[in-house]
């Protein structure tokens, strides 16, 4: 099976490529923009199946569509609305909600395995899919702020003032630039798609940390690189070998 990937987070397009190693389907092609998509698939041959972002970085991917006539089954990778997605899904679409759950991405996978093995006539209503989710007025946003529960009070941190978020002890923390921790009702997976990509990059299965804080980079062991904050001094943050190359193209954007 032939599979790409059309997503404009780099970070996000990585992970979801390792996911699908996993399940031992390679991804040939990770693009990330319309025009680099219509380019790809108009000299490439069609994949059997395309992961794809709604939002791309220079416009909606339904302009690959009105471009180029697809031969691909689509799965739509997305933090729209689950009801107002739940109401368009079509035997020839299915959808992933960001972050994506590697239980439903198998499902997916299955699903797309069972209906088109045999038949590879795929047939996307676009037009619907568009007025459905409105996609005129659509346009990506973040977290600006976080809010924490301190005893009785909650406290709210600007993105801006967060050097780093960080997972110890099963718990997630953030710190701020006046180098104090605090606890998040949350997990690491699930702040992924609530932060800006062009602040905030996820060096490791640990951390993500702030372009804004970052002091000093250097040379680690086996490949890797050691990040230095403003402030944080609770623990290294090591960037994973794997991630050394997309973190060097997120620190030059």
């Amino acid at each position: 099976m032939r599979t790409i990937i059309i997503e404009d987070e780099k970070p996000s397009a990585r992970r979801l490529e390792r996911m699908l190693e996993k399940l031992e389907i390679p991804v040939e092609k990770l693009l990330h923009s319309v025009n680099d998509s219509i380019q790809w698939l108009l000299e490439n041959k069609h994949p059997d199946l395309i992961f794809l972002d709604i939002q791309l970085s220079d416009g909606l991917s339904f302009e690959i569509f009105e471009e180029i006539d697809i031969e691909s089954a689509i799965i739509f990778t997305t933090a729209y609305d689950e009801y107002a997605l739940k109401a368009f899904k079509l035997n020839s679409v299915d959808y992933l909600l960001k972050p994506i759950d590697e239980e439903e991405l198998e499902a997916a996978i299955n699903k797309f395995q069972s209906k088109f093995n045999n038949n590879k006539e795929v047939t996307t209503n676009l037009s619907e899919l568009k007025k459905l989710l409105n996609t005129e007025s659509v346009a990506k946003t973040y977290k600006k702020r976080f809010t924490v529960k301190i005893g009785q009070h909650l406290k709210m941190f600007p993105v801006d003032d967060i050097e780093c978020f960080y997972s110890e002890n099963k718990g997630t923390y953030l710190h701020t630039k006046d180098n104090r921790n605090y606890l998040l009702e949350n997990t690491l997976e699930n702040l992924e798609d609530n932060l800006n990509p062009e602040k905030f990059y996820r060096v490791s299965r640990k951390f993500f940390v702030n372009i804004n804080a970052i002091q000093d980079i250097i040379s680690y062991t086996n490949s890797r690189l050691k990040v230095k904050l403003n402030n944080f001094n609770e623990q290294e943050i090591i960037v994973a070998r794997e991630r050394v190359k997309d973190f060097k193209e997120w620190l030059s954007n």
